[in-house]
């Protein structure tokens, strides 16, 4: 059985210039991959391949900010708010020639 791909064409050269920006991160990179299967939290994050966290809190914002971070928060025993990151992603395609950069992404519809 054959599955359609849905992808995203990205036409507003302001997001374009967002989108490789953050592909030239190696940290945003890393987050993004890591946070494909299911969703993390910052700390994990920063334990996984020992990022500062403040690091990773800036990149989680420039992440969201990007619009390819989805964020979810919860309240746990202790009554102390924490928050899981997941990537809304699964794959970002780049076609440059010299006139024009083409950016497709594709969603990530993982549970």
């Amino acid at each position: 059985m054959q599955e359609l791909v849905q992808t995203q064409k990205i036409t507003d050269d302001e997001r374009k210039q967002i989108i490789l920006e953050v592909l030239a991160d190696k940290y945003c990179k890393h987050i993004l991959h890591n946070t494909m299967d299911k969703p993390k939290s910052a700390m994990e994050l920063s334990s996984d391949k020992k990022i500062p966290i403040s690091t990773v809190y800036r990149r989680l914002q420039t992440l969201y900010d990007a619009k390819l971070l989805a964020i979810s928060g919860s309240i746990n025993e202790d009554g102390k708010k924490y928050f899981l990151y997941k990537s809304r992603v699964k794959s970002i395609s780049i076609k440059c020639d010299l006139e024009e950069t083409t950016i497709n992404i594709e969603p990530n519809t993982r549970a």
